[in-house]
């Protein structure tokens, strides 16, 4: 079979919550192709019925996704065209999908993207922050402990941090951003393109605040974008966290939270600012 007479995996981007941000381009290829791949077949049968289009659907998430591509490579050495959809926005955005295109790539198979709605982009878009240069961490880790170590490692990162962030953790994050991060700009975008879609601006404490307020606040899906790290002269910085550990220790403050206090007022990796503390207190 020559190159030309097999299929082609569309990766289509699908809309985030107003049906009407989906493309003509998107509409077409959904309806033309031999099966639509879904991560939620319930979900993306929904969208079909609302663009009258009828198609077979087959599932594909995280629990059966290598499994899926030895069949969906079959029907595109076949000559059947395929679609790969999330249940909302663009495929592969912390969302599955990976596994089977990097297969098929591998394989020789024809990947053709169909652009549109991304939670991430539209929501930087709007935000008000850097986006020259951006990091995108998708979902933070859903323990405590983990969840700050992986900001303590962002912490030094100059571009603006992007999370995803459900309602049942939210305020857990938000705390520990205000905990790890202190008092950077913090914005929240919120059911994006929904009839509550809202932005939210403030620091992290100022933002728990505000739910408290309002509990409403807390609920929908959310992009949670922070501002990077402000540039700091490296050497000023270590003087002054010398200055005020040595400070806290004379108090009799522990070396860990000596090293929390330093790391929140002037930013830096929490354990450097521990090892400093430990290496101050030996010398007395």
């Amino acid at each position: 079979m020559t190159e030309s007479s097999k299929g082609t995996l569309y990766v289509v981007a699908t809309p985030i919550g107003n049906l009407e941000d989906l493309s003509p381009r998107a509409a077409g290829v959904l309806a033309g192709v031999a099966v639509i791949a879904a991560e939620d077949t319930r979900h993306t049968a929904r969208l079909l019925k609302h663009l009258s289009i009828e198609r077979p659907l087959l599932s594909l998430h995280e629990h059966n996704e290598a499994g899926r591509v030895g069949q969906l490579s079959a029907r595109l050495e076949g000559g059947e065209d395929v679609a790969l959809v999330s249940d909302a926005g663009t495929p592969l955005i912390s969302d599955p999908g990976f596994v089977l295109v990097r297969a098929l790539r591998e394989s020789g198979h024809r990947i053709v993207p169909v652009p549109g709605p991304c939670a991430l982009v539209a929501a930087l878009s709007a935000a008000g922050l850097p986006t020259d240069r951006f990091v995108f961490n998708g979902f933070l880790p859903a323990k405590r402990g983990a969840r700050r170590n992986s900001l303590e490692a962002l912490s030094e990162r100059a571009e603006t941090l992007v999370f995803y962030e459900s309602p049942h953790r939210i305020r857990d994050s938000l705390e520990d951003i205000a905990a790890v991060l202190g008092e950077r700009r913090v914005v929240l975008a919120r059911e994006l393109t929904k009839t509550f879609e809202t932005f939210l601006d403030g620091s992290a404490e100022q933002l728990l605040e505000r739910m408290a307020q309002d509990p409403d606040q807390a609920r929908g899906e959310f992009v949670m974008m922070v501002a990077g790290a402000p540039p700091r002269d490296a050497d000023a910085a270590s003087l002054d966290g010398q200055v005020i550990l040595q400070a806290l220790l004379a108090e009799g403050i522990g070396v860990k939270q000596a090293a929390a206090v330093v790391s929140r007022l002037l930013g830096g990796r929490k354990k450097a600012w521990y090892e400093l503390a430990l290496s101050l207190k030996a010398d007395g």
